[in-house]
């Protein structure tokens, strides 16, 4: 192309001519697609499966829980400050959660299915009955809740704080009966053991600690290579109570034997395809039946790692961007409103 002067500058216009031309291409108009066809397209709409569709929220779903005692209730809290219990096939029967202030972060059951605990960054714990009716409110820690988690035997409620604090109460009465502190940045993720004896809990400050419930004395403090390098997103812990596996914003998932503090498997941090940056690990999972542990990922992908080579074994690849939870074999996408189920055969 001839190459613009500063007169053409001045007058802010370049113009082409014929010796410009550097290839001529046959084009046959029948191949082009046409404004209508375009449209259409973007009209077509994905087939809805849904059993049930529930819209009483204005803003985005952060939190769901489903009742271990009735298979139809489901509470759902999101963006909008608000909370609902609802229940699947019953589109006359909802009720408002009201009280937050701010969004619902996390909402859990007890294991009796009696009660239901929110937490929302307003930084309160709020306890309801299976009907929706408020039982009381906890009080207490000084920054957002991220996470609530029930004792699995019992009415104790455990919630991650983003003041860098894990609260325990009794539900029952509302009592504080332990404040773990010793993180350095919010705690992100954490839990009991399936044998209630022992708390696991991990932080933006890149570490997960594992404290005595009773005492709230730490007894590992996991931390340095090969863990970790960046904050923790996500945990879970074997049935057996013998192994919690973490995913972090570097890309990585680690797999630490509880009773030593030993980190025991390591799979390397997943890089983007596109940008070269760790891919975020959103979730993570043991399998139920199988040694296998399975991560989720901003890079759309569901990998399940075999423990005992310290290899992935098989990725699923998914069309959305985002996971926010899964259970067992079942992703569930949020924010493109998705559960997509892969077999394991």
């Amino acid at each position: 192309m001839n190459k613009p002067t500063h007169e053409d500058d001045e007058q802010g216009e370049v113009f082409l001519d014929e010796s410009d031309i550097i290839h001529e291409v046959d084009v046959d108009e029948e191949d082009l697609p046409d404004a209508d066809d375009e449209d259409d397209f973007e009209n077509i709409e994905e087939s809805d499966d849904s059993l049930h569709i529930f819209t009483g929220h204005t803003g985005e779903l952060y939190a769901v829980a489903c009742s271990p005692t009735d298979p139809a209730l489901v509470a759902t809290g999101g963006g909008d400050d608000k909370g609902f219990l609802w229940k699947i096939g019953h589109s006359d029967w909802a009720s408002e959660l009201q009280g937050h202030t701010d969004s619902v972060s996390s909402l859990a059951f007890s294991s009796d299915g009696q009660l239901l605990a929110s937490g929302s960054f307003d930084g309160l714990v709020k306890i309801w009955d299976a009907s929706g009716n408020l039982n009381r409110t906890l009080e207490a820690p000084g920054g957002g809740i991220e996470w609530v988690k029930w004792h699995p035997k019992g009415h104790l409620i455990l919630a991650g704080s983003e003041d860098c604090t894990v609260w325990m109460w009794n539900a029952d009465n509302g009592h504080c009966l332990n404040v773990f502190s010793g993180h350095g940045a919010s705690v992100t993720c954490g839990d009991f053991t399936p044998d209630g004896k022992t708390i696991c809990t991990g932080s933006e400050d890149a570490t997960l600690r594992i404290w005595n419930p009773r005492s709230g004395e730490s007894i590992h403090v996991v931390r340095g290579h090969p863990y970790h390098t960046e904050g923790l997103t996500c945990l879970s812990i074997s049935s057996d109570s013998t192994f919690a596996v973490t995913g972090s914003k570097d890309g990585s998932v680690h797999i630490v034997n509880i009773t030593t503090g030993k980190v025991v498997s390591s799979w390397a941090s997943q890089i983007s395809s596109t940008e070269g940056d760790p891919v975020s690990i959103e979730c993570v999972s043991f399998a139920p039946n199988f040694p296998w542990a399975v991560s989720g990922g901003m890079d759309r992908n569901l990998t399940i790692w075999d423990q005992q080579h310290s290899s992935s074994r098989f990725i699923c690849n998914h069309e959305v961007s985002r996971f926010a939870s899964w259970l067992k074999l079942a992703v569930v996408n949020l924010v493109k409103f998705k559960v997509m189920i892969w077999s394991n055969k």
